[in-house]
């Protein structure tokens, strides 16, 4: 068999297993077996709420399963298809038998990710937060260079976004903005970009054109709605209000519309300068709020807390989560996971699956 065509079973076959620990697979098979016999009980619709969970839960398993079940399969027929087209020199059989492997490729990768975006959160639309670093202009603008590549990304896989908050920089960039986007397991895909981000490249800014270093900060955390219950105590806050900088009118800067939030029990700030209206931008604030709390309870629970705060907290060298060099060479380094692309120019414009499915595989590890 083609070394080439080997490599595409192998990559299946290594995919499978990371799936199958992933979902425990002997565990998973007993479970199946322990839910068939709870709904063969005669009580079992007792409790018709407890009943519908469990039925819930079944139906998951089951076609997680069956998924990975059909993939096996198919590995199997196209293998012994494959054989038999080299046997025979079919060359028209063994073109057909290559394209379908790379359909079982990617439909493995889909079905991997689709397995990891079924945490606590992952299918809720979430905030991004980005923030310019120490240096100025360079940081600010790098900031805005970031968003960008965000936006152009959110275009691409059409999801929405609303702009919340924004403060631009002196001479150039933003010192922050917040986004609100909406999408089909957004959560789950973007948490992994949580973490300091770091430029290198020969200054626009820089008479001398010298090489200068920058960093900015993202933050991601899940959309909540009223369905989840967080308790914020008025006695822990901390509410401010300013004038807004951003867009919107001479009526944005002449009154103190902006609003200002922060947790003193967690040190987390919010703020929201979108909306005319001082009461709705502090009722977003308060979402947000909610929102931040929520997914600092889920970090605690998933016992990531302290090495993934750390990561969000200090702008800095000793904090990186990802490199983009522009000069003197050209990489996009993800320093957790080793993707790479050696086109920073493609990245900045948007094209980051490769970096985003990396961060979400990242757990199959």
């Amino acid at each position: 068999m083609q070394a080439e065509i080997q490599i595409k079973f192998n990559e299946i076959e290594h995919a499978l297993n990371i799936l199958k620990k992933h979902f425990n697979w002997e565990d998973s098979l007993n479970r199946i077996k322990d839910f068939n016999k709870l709904v063969e009980m005669q009580n079992f619709w007792n409790d018709t709420i407890k009943a519908q969970s469990i039925m819930r839960d079944k139906k998951q398993l089951e076609k997680t399963i069956d998924q990975i079940k059909s993939v096996e399969i198919e590995k199997e027929d196209l293998f012994e298809l494959m054989q038999l087209a080299e046997e025979e020199k079919d060359a028209v059989l063994i073109q057909e038998t290559s394209l379908q492997i790379d359909d079982l490729v990617k439909k493995c990768n889909k079905l991997q990710l689709e397995s990891l975006l079924s945490g606590e959160a992952d299918s809720n639309n979430c905030y991004v937060e980005i923030h310019a670093g120490a240096g100025g202009t360079e940081s600010q603008d790098w900031a805005e260079m970031l968003r960008r590549m965000y936006l152009k990304w959110f275009d691409k896989k059409k999801f929405t976004f609303e702009m919340i908050n924004e403060h631009k920089g002196e001479e150039a960039g933003i010192k922050s903005s917040t986004l609100k986007v909406s999408g089909t397991n957004l959560y789950g895909l973007m948490k992994n970009e949580s973490g300091v981000h770091r430029l290198v490249r020969i200054s626009p800014f820089d008479s001398g054109a010298r090489r200068h270093t920058s960093f900015a900060s993202v933050w991601v955390y899940p959309v909540v709605d009223d369905s989840i219950n967080v308790v914020i105590n008025e006695k822990d806050l901390r509410i401010d209000t300013y004038r807004s900088s951003g867009a919107g009118g001479q009526h944005v800067n002449t009154t103190d519309s902006a609003v200002r939030i922060t947790h003193l029990p967690t040190k987390i700030v919010v703020q929201c300068q979108n909306e005319r209206s001082q009461h709705k931008n502090k009722e977003t604030c308060f979402k947000m709020l909610k929102a931040r709390l929520y997914e600092f309870e889920i970090q605690k629970r998933e016992q990531e807390n302290s090495k993934e705060l750390s990561s969000k907290t200090d702008i800095g060298w000793g904090h990186q989560i990802r490199s983009y060099v522009l000069q003197p060479y050209q990489l996009v380094k993800d320093l957790r996971n080793k993707e790479e692309n050696t086109n920073p120019d493609d990245v900045l414009n948007g094209n980051i699956d490769n970096f985003i499915e990396a961060g979400v595989k990242n757990k199959l590890l």
